[in-house]
């Protein structure tokens, strides 16, 4: 009889590790992201553990190769800002320490460039009634995209 209990646990932990390896090869994804799909599917927390450890030793999670990635894909991609990437790489529990490394993801002057190109976009499409408003209105644009206030400002007194 335990042998039977034994064998059916082999095969669900077998059909719950081929369903999460497909989802962690369709994209990289981080710990949270598969502790989570793996809670929804209703796998055991002890069975979870022994999975999530077969997907890091086989190389299918893998959180830093997740937060280059990540990072390169939300500030190219999507423009967005380091203080914006940095909040979303925290609320998927990602350690401060692989954060730094990821934010070297971004070359300084690509970060000034990528601002500046979509502030000078986003500036046409406004209706100000003068420049204070027009700054107010770029501020709040930028800011929303998670760049740095000082940035912003330097960027938008070389623009207007």
């Amino acid at each position: 009889m335990d042998e039977d209990i034994k064998t059916f646990n082999d095969h669900q932990k077998a059909k719950y590790l081929d369903k999460i390896k497909h989802y962690c090869a369709y994209r990289d994804r981080c710990h949270k992201e598969v502790i989570d799909k793996l809670f929804k599917m209703n796998v055991p927390s002890d069975m979870a553990d022994e999975i999530i450890s077969e997907l890091v030793t086989e190389g299918f999670l893998n959180e830093e190769r997740f937060v280059l990635a990540y990072v390169r894909g939300k500030f190219r991609m999507n423009k967005w800002g380091k203080n914006k990437i940095k909040l979303e790489l925290k609320q998927k529990e990602i350690s401060n320490y692989l954060i730094k490394l990821g934010m070297k993801e971004i070359d300084d002057n690509d970060y000034y460039k990528t601002l500046s190109n979509l502030l000078i976009a986003k500036r046409n499409t406004f209706k100000a009634k003068n420049q204070y408003d027009l700054f107010n209105k770029l501020y709040g644009y930028a800011y929303r995209k998670g760049y740095e206030s000082e940035l912003i400002k330097n960027v938008i007194e070389d623009i207007v």
